[in-house]
């Protein structure tokens, strides 16, 4: 089964978590959640005050290559610069980029990409407001959603839906993408 892992922590856009979470596990995707520390919890709370309680700890970057076929930050900006700012989240990032392995972000949780160093040049997208700090490093792109190679970056929580579709049709295809997105009455893809 395909597998992914999608990062918390303390100030994680919930909705960008839990759509993206949730139209993954639709589209047949197995998806684990993992906490980005510090947290002075079991659970973070998010930044709209939404507690999520995260399935594992934060994996060693190398055995999570081999366990899951794709990384995925949300954003929300204290939890993006928690993700952003951890050097094992940045390795994980490299290790997962460097199997094949697909690589999304949305938000601010495009800063991760930067803060990591992966893949300077590609197409890459944002929240608008940290746009600035992505610009001179990549291919700023306006659109809601985009993807570059193995690379999937999306806007915030207005793209979420298109952004998880894009990750479903990068994992399993774009069949299954079709299928599950006319049950939540969503645009076609």
């Amino acid at each position: 089964m395909v597998c992914a892992l999608i990062l918390l922590a303390e100030g994680t856009e919930e909705s960008e978590y839990t759509i993206t979470y949730d139209v993954l596990v639709r589209g047949g995707v197995s998806v684990r959640s993992a906490l980005v520390p510090p947290s002075d919890h079991a659970y973070v709370t998010c930044s709209r005050g939404v507690k999520i309680v995260p399935d594992i700890a934060l994996p060693d970057p190398a055995e999570a290559a081999r366990e899951y076929d794709a990384l995925i930050i949300p954003g929300g900006a204290k939890g993006a610069q928690t993700i952003s700012s951890s050097s094992d989240v940045q390795a994980l990032i490299n290790d997962m980029h460097d199997a094949g392995k697909v690589v999304g972000a949305i938000c601010a949780g495009s800063l991760a990409i930067k803060a990591a160093n992966l893949a300077p040049g590609a197409k890459i997208t944002s929240h608008p407001s940290v746009k600035s700090q992505l610009e001179a490093d990549y291919d700023y792109r306006e659109e809601r959603v985009v993807v570059s190679d193995r690379l999937i970056t999306s806007r915030g929580p207005g793209t979420t839906f298109e952004f998880a579709l894009a990750l479903v049709t990068s994992l399993v295809g774009a069949s299954k993408a079709q299928e599950i997105a006319g049950p939540m009455i969503l645009p076609p893809v």
